[in-house]
């Protein structure tokens, strides 16, 4: 398949990026981060989630975070919910679109949102059928698709058929995370490969890419190769899972741009602008940019 040539960059690190920190992270902050990413020129960016704050407690904020944002009309603001009752504080917060998320084996999904992988599947078929109704778009997650910390490798075929109903239930994309980054060129292939076999559509798919073994571009960039038009990255290459035993943070935005324009391939993103963001978030994490991109062009600039 021919490389797209624009591609959607999803920015997850105001959620997926911080739900991991333990030192609380303010709603000032975290409106900043949101507008910092936004004058970068990033059309997609998923603000916080609508989740038991016993369970993560970064994200106990999200609505007052979603409420203070002044929202451009360029920039889909999304949100992460996990069952009818977060989708319920999600809808009071005026969201306008929201992700739903499923695990591909059975003891992440018990793990991380308490229930069985096809009870996980008739939950979100219901939240997405209501979302749909009441005029609020659904994008879909699927955890662990290449490999599990607790069951291993993962079957691509059961991958496939997930991602088929999540598709069928309504959601307009399916994001494919290998939640603890153990994932190669060769296992991100065969899993896309199976997946044009199933004639699922790649502009129906994204990749979501954790970095642990440093594998994360390659797959990004493998996935481009099968037509994927939506990469998630995580400015400052911040995240982490609170259940994915080892996983670390995702595939930084900056890198993902860099590598982007070094393949003549559009994405609307202003670098410099990009880590002004990242700098700013690492200033309030007080550490270090996780991203290759952002250090090396600091190192040129001293």
């Amino acid at each position: 398949m021919t490389i797209p040539s624009r591609v959607k960059i999803v920015e997850v690190g105001p959620r997926d990026g911080l739900q991991n920190e333990s030192n609380p992270v303010s709603v000032d902050e975290k409106i900043k981060l949101i507008e910092l990413l936004c004058a970068s020129g990033l059309s997609t960016i998923e603000t916080g989630s609508f989740v038991s704050p016993r369970h993560v407690p970064q994200m106990a904020d999200s609505a007052a975070v979603y409420a203070g944002l002044q929202k451009d009309n360029g920039v889909n603001y999304q949100v992460l919910v996990p069952n009818q009752r977060g989708y319920a504080d999600a809808q009071a917060a005026g969201v306008s679109e929201i992700a739903v998320f499923a695990a591909v084996t059975e003891t992440f999904s018990q793990k991380n949102i308490g229930c069985s992988v096809s009870e996980s599947i008739k939950r979100f078929t219901d939240i997405t059928a209501t979302a749909l109704q009441q005029g609020i778009k659904v994008r879909g997650y699927l955890s662990c698709v290449l490999g599990c910390p607790y069951e291993g490798e993962v079957n691509p075929a059961v991958v496939t058929a997930l991602t088929q109903q999540l598709l069928n239930a309504g959601c307009y994309e399916v994001s494919l995370g290998d939640t603890i980054g153990i994932g190669t060129a060769g296992s991100t292939n065969a899993l896309l490969q199976c997946m044009q076999q199933s004639s699922i559509n790649p502009e129906q798919l994204a990749m979501h890419c954790h970095d642990t073994y440093g594998q994360a571009l390659s797959n990004v960039l493998v996935a481009l190769q099968h037509g994927v038009n939506t990469i998630d990255a995580s400015v400052s290459g911040l995240g982490g899972c609170p259940f994915a035993p080892g996983a670390s943070g995702n595939v930084a935005t900056e890198d993902v741009i860099y590598m982007l324009n070094g393949l003549g391939i559009e994405h609307g993103v202003d670098l410099a602008k990009l880590m002004t963001a990242g700098n700013y978030i690492s200033g309030v994490l007080k550490r270090d940019t996780q991203s290759s991109v952002a250090r090396a062009i600091a190192r040129k600039l001293t």
